[in-house]
C-alpha cells in the first residue's frame, strides 16, 4: 500500500513521495518503543482492541497492531479515502 501512494504521490511531486517514505520509517520505527501509546481503532465491525491507528505525513495512516512483542503494520491508508474496504 505504501508503494502505490508513494508512487501516485511521485507522479505530482517526487520530493513529496520521498517525504512519505522517509516518514513511514520513522514512524513505523518508533513503534519498536511503545506502541500502545497511539489510539484503538474503533468501529463496530471490526473486534474492539485489536487495531491501534498511528497518523503520517498529514492524511495517511497506519494501521497496525500489537502481538506481544511484535508490531505488524496491516495497512496504510490515505484518510480522505473510504477504507471500509479493510473491514
Amino acid at each position: 500500500m505504501l508503494v502505490s501512494h508513494s508512487r501516485f504521490l511521485a507522479q505530482v511531486s517526487e520530493n513529496a513521495a520521498l517525504h512519505l517514505i522517509a516518514e513511514f520509517e520513522e514512524k513505523a520505527k518508533s513503534l519498536e518503543i511503545f506502541p500502545e501509546r497511539n489510539p484503538l481503532l474503533s468501529d463496530p465491525l471490526i473486534p474492539s482492541g485489536k487495531y491501534r491507528k498511528l497518523l503520517m505525513a498529514k492524511r495517511y495512516l497506519l494501521v497496525y497492531q500489537v502481538k506481544g512483542l511484535v508490531v505488524y503494520i496491516d495497512a496504510v491508508v490515505d484518510c480522505r479515502q473510504d477504507y471500509a474496504f479493510l473491514l
